[in-house]
C-alpha cells in the first residue's frame, strides 16, 4: 500500500450498517424487521442498477422509498404514508460499524486523504455521516447525484479521481459490497473488500487487492506496508 495517497469509502454497508433499521421496522411490524430490512436492501440495490441501465435516474431517497413500498406489498404488510416516512428517515440515521469511528482518525493521522463515494444523495450522505458525528473525518463527501448514474458505472468512480486530483492507481477504494469492489477494480482503483460476514467474492472477472474482516484491519495492512518500506 505504499503507493496509496487517498481512500474512497463506500457508505452503505461499508462504514454504516444498513440493517440498523431492523429495530425501527420491528416497532411498526413486530417480528418482521429483519425480513423487511433484507428485502428492502435487495430491492434498493436492484432499483439503482436498473434505473442506471434504463437511464431513468432518481435520487437515492426516491429509490429507497420505492424499494420499501415494494417490500411491504410483497410481504403483505399495510404501509401507510406516516410509517413509510418514519422508516425512510431511519435510513438517514444509520449506525456506523463499531470500529469505524476510531479507525477513520487513525487513517488520517497516517497522512491519507479520505472521502465517501456513495450512491446516496448529498442530503442522505450528509445526514448519515453528520448524525454519527464523522463529517470532520472526510475531505470529501461525494454523491453520484452530479453524474446522475449509480455505481458501478465508471462515471461514478471518476468523481473520486477528480476530487482527490491524483491518479486512480493511488486511490484505494474500500467497500463491503463485492459488486462495488468489482466495478471499482475494473475502473482501475486498487480495492479492499471488507468481508465481515465471511462471504464468497463475486465471479465477475475481478478480485480485490486486499480482503479484511473490518475497517480496523486496514490500519494493520497500511502499517505493515509502511514498515516494509522503511526496511528497504
Amino acid at each position: 500500500m505504499d503507493h496509496i495517497k487517498a481512500i474512497a469509502f463506500d457508505l452503505y454497508g461499508t462504514l454504516f450498517d444498513v440493517h440498523s433499521v431492523v429495530a425501527r421496522c420491528d416497532e411498526h411490524f413486530p417480528g418482521r424487521g429483519r425480513e423487511i430490512s433484507n428485502l428492502w436492501r435487495q430491492k434498493q440495490l436492484e432499483y439503482t442498477w436498473l434505473r442506471s441501465l434504463m437511464n431513468r435516474y432518481v435520487t437515492f431517497e426516491h429509490a429507497t422509498e420505492d424499494a420499501l413500498r415494494y417490500t411491504c406489498k410483497h410481504l403483505g404488510l399495510d404501509l401507510d404514508d406516516d410509517v413509510c416516512k418514519a422508516l425512510c428517515d431511519a435510513y438517514l440515521r444509520l449506525l456506523p460499524f463499531p470500529e469505524v469511528p476510531e479507525t477513520l482518525p487513525e487513517l488520517r493521522r497516517r497522512g491519507l486523504k479520505l472521502a465517501v463515494l456513495s450512491n446516496g444523495s448529498p442530503h442522505s450522505i450528509g445526514a448519515v455521516v453528520g448524525h454519527a458525528g464523522l463529517v470532520g473525518e472526510f475531505d470529501h463527501l461525494l454523491s453520484v447525484d452530479p453524474v446522475r448514474v449509480y455505481k458501478p458505472d465508471d462515471r461514478a468512480y471518476r468523481l473520486a479521481e477528480q476530487a482527490f486530483g491524483v491518479t486512480r492507481s493511488s486511490i484505494l477504494f474500500v467497500s463491503s459490497n463485492a459488486w462495488d469492489a468489482t466495478g471499482a477494480r475494473y475502473f482501475g482503483f486498487p480495492t479492499c473488500w471488507i468481508n465481515r460476514a465471511g462471504n464468497v467474492f463475486e465471479e465477475m472477472g475481478q478480485a480485490p487487492d486486499w480482503e479484511v474482516r473490518g475497517l480496523d484491519e486496514l490500519l494493520r495492512l497500511y502499517d505493515v506496508s509502511g514498515a516494509a518500506r522503511g526496511q528497504r
